[in-house]
């Protein structure tokens, strides 16, 4: 993993696969960064009832040696971090106030990808004979929003909402299809059967997920791990499939210019569509 990636996206993507021990020293960290940064192995491990020993090892999970590199890691994450934006009053400063976190969490979102593995993904989309992207619950519109798009650019892709009829289509894929598996959590119930009824099948498996550990990358031939910024109670209280979303729209682009020419086609036709809809009022 890189050295890059961030403290808080590397904790993020491995949380639900720590022991309980473990767990609550990665919740520290991330709950609260900046008095972590101050403090020794021996007072984490404390202020959560662990052993010495206990935080090592989780800093070693998290790809670091020890204590010690994570916890310059972390202050380094923290000098780079956007001041925090200031609380505003009333309903429109709320808004721009969560506007701001949102913008602030998105800088790390790609910082656990690498390059080959996105390559991979893009080459895999454009040469799949059939293409199905499916998804539950919140991601169930960036399910929706990356058929839709991939389809505008003259990849056309499939989507089913219900999770029944995902199995059924799943399951009628063959060794020259694609099933794109959208879940943040990568435990979705739902998304995990469309996921093992496509392997069964003999399609290729892409996840698109925010952890880099869970039953649905286990399912996977491929992982896109988006980092998800903020803490766990953060994601708790404000679960998103933002990053997701902005992440497919960008994912669309690439596919696109892999495609070059006939996604040019593609696009000019969806421009003539378009204009046709419209209406002459202006």
């Amino acid at each position: 993993m890189s050295a890059e990636v961030p403290v808080t996206a590397r904790i993020a993507a491995v949380r639900n696969s720590l022991q309980p021990s473990e767990r609550r020293v990665a919740d520290l960290i991330v709950d609260e960064p900046d008095a972590v940064i101050e403090l020794t192995a021996q007072q984490i491990a404390d202020r959560v009832g662990v052993g010495r020993s206990t935080v090592v090892r989780a800093c070693q999970t998290f790809g670091y040696r020890g204590y010690p590199q994570l916890r310059v890691a972390l202050a380094a994450e923290r000098g780079r971090r956007a001041v925090a934006p200031v609380a505003q009053d009333g309903a429109l400063g709320g808004i721009r106030s969560a506007i701001d976190r949102i913008a602030d969490d998105l800088r790390a979102v790609t910082s656990l990808l690498d390059a080959e593995g996105v390559s991979e993904a893009v080459d895999a989309v454009v040469a799949a004979r059939r293409l199905l992207v499916v998804a539950s619950g919140l991601s169930a519109p960036v399910a929706t929003d990356l058929a839709m798009r991939l389809t505008a650019v003259g990849r056309p892709a499939e989507t089913v909402g219900d999770p029944i009829g995902q199995q059924i289509a799943a399951r009628h894929l063959a060794v020259d299809d694609v099933c794109v598996v959208i879940s943040g959590s990568g435990a979705n119930e739902a998304s995990l059967r469309a996921a093992s009824a496509a392997r069964a099948a003999g399609a290729r498996v892409i996840a698109l997920t925010s952890f880099s550990a869970s039953p649905l990358t286990e399912r996977a031939d491929l992982s896109l791990v988006l980092a998800s910024g903020g803490s766990f109670r953060d994601e708790l209280e404000h679960t998103s499939r933002i990053a997701h979303a902005v992440f497919a729209e960008a994912f669309v682009d690439a596919v696109a210019a892999a495609r070059a020419d006939d996604a040019s086609l593609a696009r000019s036709r969806v421009l003539e569509i378009l204009s046709d809809n419209l209406g002459d009022a202006g």
